[in-house]
């Protein structure tokens, strides 16, 4: 084959070059494109030594979104604490990554600073279907999952009435399996359910919160220390305690 002597040798090394690189491109980008569908990747990032994993960064909302419930109030980090303001009703955020398995274990802390509903309202994964663990609702003291059979945390087998003083800490634990839930305000085993073969789900008021996410009623919350890990999937049942009971 004959070359046409009067192109210069670089442009054919030049051409070599854009090749080269274009092809590397295409092959980093076919590459990574299954690593960032986080929503069918568990997010890893800064996971302990004993498995726990930061929810919050500590300084935005980075991987969460303001959940547009309608006549929400503003969500902001302060002081590396989540504040979900008062709104005309719901306020709150959530995220869509994928931040656990099926059987997982949440910890947070969390206080009233103003408002007389629920400051808490924790939506979650849970035996294929989501539901929400309510704190301090219904004008004020009523606690408990919402909802069991069709049943509000006001009116199932979780209910319970609980006190909250105006910026309290309290201690919330959730522990997830398959067949059981169980949560924990401070020392107070508050749920204690067995989940299989029972109907649950959200209030339709909280469906924009799933599958994670932090919601008030009429109330400014604070939500500090918050953290979730995996447990394993032939966990012992008999034996749910973390570091935090010993607290």
């Amino acid at each position: 084959m004959q070359t046409n002597s009067s192109i210069p040798l670089r442009f054919y090394l030049i051409l070599a070059v854009i090749c080269v690189l274009g092809y590397n491109n295409w092959s980093n980008g076919q590459t990574s494109s299954g690593d960032d569908d986080t929503s069918q990747t568990v997010v890893k990032s800064k996971e302990t030594k004993d498995g726990w994993r930061p929810l919050f960064n500590g300084k935005d909302l980075d991987g969460w979104k303001i959940t547009e419930f309608g006549g929400e109030g503003e969500v902001y980090v302060e002081n590396e604490e989540v504040v979900v303001t008062q709104g005309a009703d719901l306020s709150g955020i959530h995220t869509d990554r994928k931040l656990a398995g099926k059987q997982y274990e949440v910890e947070f802390e969390a206080c009233r600073h103003a408002g007389s509903d629920f400051f808490v309202g924790f939506t979650f994964p849970v035996a294929g279907s989501h539901c929400s663990l309510i704190l301090g609702g219904w004008g004020g003291g009523v606690c408990g999952i919402s909802s069991f059979e069709g049943m509000d945390a006001s009116e199932n087998e979780t209910t319970t009435f609980m006190d909250f003083p105006k910026d309290k800490w309290f201690k919330v634990r959730l522990v997830v399996t398959d067949k059981k839930l169980d949560a924990w305000v401070d020392k107070l085993h508050l749920v204690d359910v067995e989940t299989e073969g029972r109907k649950i789900d959200v209030r339709f008021e909280m469906e924009r919160s799933k599958p994670f996410g932090f919601a008030t009623f009429q109330t400014t919350g604070r939500i500090r220390n918050a953290r979730i890990r995996d447990l394993p999937a032939a966990d012992d049942q008999g034996d749910t305690k973390s570091e935090s009971d010993l607290q």
